[in-house]
């Protein structure tokens, strides 16, 4: 089914045999598309349609893990008889012969509003006024912090990191409050990591269950 302009619903009509679709939804005849055309379709229907069951694997996946962990967490609670605060929390599960961890951590979205402006005003103010005095990494870091990325996002990271440089200057510190004025909290979101210790050390590595993460084939 497809949404029309007016929104209502219309079935996808199949596309003959013998016919393949092009961008514009035209019916085109096989003999007359390109045999490069065929393979690079073939290719990337393949991959997608790949990419489309690890998605829904990895959706089973985080739910499966949210639940048992909630699970374990509740049978401890009723253990000892106790009301849990709430489903929120960091935690961080390790199997017995400590060979493996699992962590549920719920990360705060942040976002910034227009008194983040007034921030960087200010921060420019104290730069303008040390002038030659003013430290280079400090200078840096505030270019660093306020220049986005090639896509326009604002590096949370980085403007957060400004909050836990202390500098006795009352600019600074007009330009740090306006910064936290600016921090605007919409939401969380939960993640689930898992970890396999290194040898016999103490470090563990993340197994990578996102595809910037796996080291490929190349």
């Amino acid at each position: 089914m497809i949404h029309t302009k007016d929104n209502t619903m219309t079935a996808v009509q199949p596309i003959p045999a013998g016919y393949m679709q092009d961008a514009r939804g035209r019916l085109v005849p096989e003999d007359q598309v390109k045999e490069q055309d065929k393979l690079r379709d073939q290719c990337v229907s393949d991959l997608v349609d790949q990419a489309k069951a690890i998605s829904q694997q990895l959706t089973e996946f985080k739910r499966k893990a949210l639940a048992d962990i909630a699970d374990l967490l509740q049978i401890a609670a009723d253990k000892y008889e106790v009301t849990l605060g709430g489903k929120k929390g960091n935690v961080s599960l390790a199997s017995y012969n400590g060979q493996y961890k699992i962590q549920r951590v719920f990360a705060e979205q942040i976002h910034f509003s227009e008194e983040l402006e007034a921030a960087k005003e200010l921060f420019a103010v104290c730069l303008d006024k040390w002038t030659e005095n003013a430290d280079v990494n400090v200078r840096a870091l505030v270019d660093r912090a306020f220049r986005t990325t090639r896509s326009g996002q604002i590096k949370t990271a980085e403007l957060l990191g400004l909050l836990q440089l202390e500098i006795d200057d009352r600019d600074w510190q007009l330009a740090t409050a306006a910064l936290k004025d600016s921090i605007r909290v919409s939401g969380s979101t939960v993640y689930v990591r898992v970890y396999e210790r290194i040898g016999d050390s103490d470090r563990y590595q993340q197994i990578p269950l996102d595809l910037a993460s796996v080291r490929g084939a190349a």
